[in-house]
């Protein structure tokens, strides 16, 4: 333990001790009843880095009267489980009940995490699963139905503070940090205890007085919480859509820059903007499709950093231009219609005859050629929709 990492050494391993997550652990919470009642169901922990995933799995540990097994996702397969589940099952034999916490259990694949699923429900093991990552797309449905998701949050800054100086005491030095970079350690933390402490960690095996420039130093660059495959991704990419639609040019950037500053494809952003341009603004600005577009081949030429004035120039005229829904309200008339009626016939008027058979068949028959004809009787629907408004 004397070499553990300092995150590890001032783990609480008491609800008591556990900082964070509130609405979690207040008195008469579900999981906090759960957890000292020893009457804990399959759970899942979804939340962002650090925020108390491991640290809730280890004091279920302690305070569990059940046998309890850990395995990380990323280094475990179907044979670790399997060991473990016949483990299970002679201890069930015995009047004994066996918990299973699988960190980053998002990293299984689907059939990994079907294997686990009879012995979840038949009640061979009480699952605990962590995951940064949203259960509705990188968990079975099926697995996320037996068991009760519950979520964490980042912490607060106060949170950070209190962990920080309760880790300053355990290492028992007389290294110098005052208030105000304690404070900005919490703030450049963004909600991640392991990453301030780790941070802290590095910050004191320098040996010298930590300072904010000390802090910089060794991170170079603030840590923004973004995985371009993530949840976090699908968040920001719809607050920036939602703020174009509210017209809120000030705090679209803001996304923007989210964005951008935490290494997302600037083609990315391009192709969500050109389908808000006819989405969102469509037919009472045609020249924010244009606008759109352009920006998407100057991204494509020139690349960031240069790009992201660009994208600021095409998100800012986004967020300013009036907005209409009539394409979009449309298109879905239309698709409702298509899914309901399936492959309706083309009338024969309007069909091209190019060969003989095809006009002794009467393809194109009393078609009228709008520039020659009145053609103002002309109908262009099947039969079946004849006179179909969509808007």
């Amino acid at each position: 333990m004397n070499h553990a990492p300092l995150a590890e050494k001032i783990r609480p391993t008491t609800l008591g001790d556990f900082i964070g997550q509130e609405h979690l652990i207040e008195k008469n919470s579900f999981i906090k009843n759960a957890i000292e009642n020893d009457q804990l169901p399959s759970i899942i922990l979804w939340g962002p880095p650090g925020t108390g995933k491991t640290t809730l799995a280890n004091i279920i540990a302690n305070q569990t009267k059940s046998n309890f097994h850990k395995l990380s996702a990323v280094h475990s397969g179907k044979k670790d489980l399997k060991l473990i589940i016949d483990q299970a099952r002679q201890d069930q034999n015995l009047g004994q009940k066996t918990i299973l916490f699988i960190d980053e259990i998002h990293r299984w694949n689907k059939a990994q995490q079907d294997a686990l699923l009879p012995f979840v429900e038949n009640g061979t093991i009480t699952l605990i699963g962590a995951t940064t990552e949203n259960p509705s797309f990188t968990l079975n449905s099926a697995l996320v139905s037996r068991s009760r998701v519950i979520v964490l949050n980042k912490l607060s800054k106060d949170n950070l503070v209190t962990i920080i100086n309760r880790a300053l005491k355990k290492a028992n030095t007389n290294i110098e940090i005052d208030n105000e970079t304690i404070d900005f350690l919490a703030n450049f933390s963004n909600g991640d205890a392991r990453m301030a402490l780790n941070t802290l960690e590095t910050c004191l095996n320098q040996h010298e007085a930590i300072t904010i420039d000390l802090i910089k130093q060794i991170l170079q660059k603030t840590h923004l919480q973004y995985d371009r495959n993530g949840d976090e991704h699908y968040n920001i990419i719809s607050a920036l859509h939602k703020s174009l639609r509210g017209g809120d040019p000030h705090a679209a950037v803001y996304w923007l820059a989210r964005m951008i500053e935490a290494g997302e494809d600037p083609l990315y952003i391009a192709r969500r903007l050109i389908r808000f341009a006819s989405e969102d603004i469509g037919l009472v600005d045609n020249f924010a499709l244009i606008l759109a577009n352009t920006t998407y081949e100057v991204c494509h030429k020139i690349g960031l950093p240069e790009c992201n004035v660009n994208l600021t120039h095409c998100v800012l005229y986004l967020a300013k231009a009036k907005k209409s829904i009539l394409c979009y309200q449309t298109y879905q008339q239309a698709q409702k219609d298509v899914n309901q009626h399936g492959n309706l016939p083309v009338p024969l008027h309007l069909r091209n005859a190019p060969t003989k058979l095809m006009k002794d068949l009467n393809y194109g028959k009393d078609y009228k050629y709008t520039p020659l004809e009145d053609s103002s009787n002309q109908t262009y629907f099947p039969d079946k929709l004849k006179d179909r408004k969509y808007f």
